[in-house]
């Protein structure tokens, strides 16, 4: 499966913070939560589901991987989602090792693989 999900009983709002603190553990910062809900009900345009996009980085990593190879950069920084489904909040995201595999870079896909297990344990401990 190339994307990881974890449902909580938090609100929205509740979920993002949470999440938030358990990234800034892992010196994982959000660049930019987007409210899509805001974003397209502000546009005219009927969406009700709570929906955020959270994008987070961590600079050290940032720099790690562009540094060995460029192309990184198209999945940087890292995407996370946060939405209503019914009545569970979700958090998810595309898993940074199915991502690399479109560089085919080997010692990317070992970083890949150490900074996901990073962004799953902040998710875990989110719920």
């Amino acid at each position: 499966m190339f994307h990881y999900t974890v449902m909580t009983d938090k609100d929205i709002n509740e979920a993002c913070e949470t999440l938030e603190a358990q990234l800034k553990e892992e010196q994982f910062g959000v660049l930019w939560d987007f409210d899509l809900k805001s974003k397209l009900n502000e546009k005219g345009l009927d969406f009700n589901k709570e929906f955020r996009v959270l994008e987070v980085c961590n600079p050290k990593e940032a720099q790690r991987v562009l540094n060995q190879n460029l192309m990184v950069g198209y999945f940087l920084p890292c995407k996370m989602v946060v939405y209503k489904d019914g009545d569970q909040t979700k958090i998810g995201m595309p898993k940074p090792t199915s991502l690399v595999t479109m560089v085919d870079d080997q010692e990317i896909t070992a970083m890949a693989e150490d900074i996901e297990k990073r962004l799953v344990a902040c998710m875990d401990k989110s719920v």
